[in-house]
């Protein structure tokens, strides 16, 4: 594990808990939007969830990463420009894995599955923001071993 990034376990319970409140959030915003069933908007929003859940651990891990070797900085030092960047790169990219999936599990034509992902994707990008930012602050990544301060030897 590279030093100074989240570990595998606080990796999982960040993307628990977003995926969690997300689907409580989203689901019955995409019901009132869509006019489908509860219980199909919630298969859908499941769905995605999923799909996004996988590709979301790849793609922060892999951001990090470069974030950090880049800059040096840890994921909860982010400042905010980034933070937006970190949050729309998130949704652009799973637009190419939830667009088929919501095709698949809707009556939705080809056309009208992209326009509810990239509706589905700016809720999420926005709340992707807001989640992150609270997250770092309640949970934030401690500083790598060689940059903590030394005691100092007088």
């Amino acid at each position: 594990m590279d030093a100074g990034l989240r570990t595998p376990r606080e990796r999982l319970i960040q993307t628990l808990w977003f995926e969690g409140i997300g689907l409580l959030l989203v689901a019955p915003l995409y019901a009132w939007v869509s006019g489908a069933a509860m219980g199909e908007s919630f298969t859908v929003v499941v769905a995605l969830s999923i799909a996004v859940m996988l590709w979301a651990a790849l793609y922060n891990t892999v951001f990090d990463r470069i974030e950090r070797r880049r800059t040096g900085r840890v994921a909860s030092d982010r400042p905010h420009g980034l933070r937006s960047v970190h949050a729309i790169g998130l949704e652009v990219s799973s637009v190419l894995v939830t667009w088929p999936l919501i095709w698949a599990l809707t009556d939705l034509g080809w056309w009208g599955a992209l326009a509810a992902d990239l509706g589905l994707s700016a809720v999420y990008a926005a709340y992707g923001y807001l989640f992150y930012w609270v997250f770092d602050r309640l949970r934030p990544v401690p500083p790598a071993l060689d940059q903590r301060p030394r005691p100092r030897a007088d």
